[in-house]
């Protein structure tokens, strides 16, 4: 499902079309759903780079990656990613295929963010509201 055709579409405090794809920034994470065929390496995440900054500066924040389409991560930029981002505290994967949750796992021998995959947006929103804001 399509964050445009979601409920949660009405608590988006902005969405941009950018050179990846569409990207929804929500208080505390964001949404993104990337264009079919992509391989994204670090120069091409630039512009996102950019809105993160401009969204949470430092503050912790999580990052829920919504595969409505199928891209590819070069992964050899994923340590770059990993040092980039101190402050990403989740990242959420929704995952609509085998293939996706195949991809996930291999991606999780690169990625040391706090990483989860999902089969739904709400699940997703959750994990990551509660890695951001453990109870005490």
């Amino acid at each position: 499902m399509t964050i445009k055709n979601s409920s949660i579409l009405n608590n988006t405090h902005h969405h941009y079309k950018t050179n990846l794809g569409d990207v929804f920034f929500f208080d505390h994470y964001f949404i993104a759903e990337f264009k079919e065929g992509l391989d994204i390496d670090y120069s091409s995440f630039e512009e996102i780079h950019g809105l993160i900054k401009k969204h949470y500066g430092n503050s912790p924040f999580a990052f829920i990656a919504n595969r409505i389409n199928s891209y590819s991560i070069v992964l050899p930029d994923a340590a770059r990613f990993n040092t980039t981002f101190p402050n990403c505290k989740a990242y959420a994967i929704i995952a609509y295929s085998a293939i996706t949750e195949k991809i996930y796992q291999i991606e999780n021998h690169f990625f040391h963010f706090n990483r989860q995959i999902f089969s739904n947006i709400h699940e997703a929103i959750i994990w990551v509201e509660s890695s951001l804001h453990p109870k005490k």
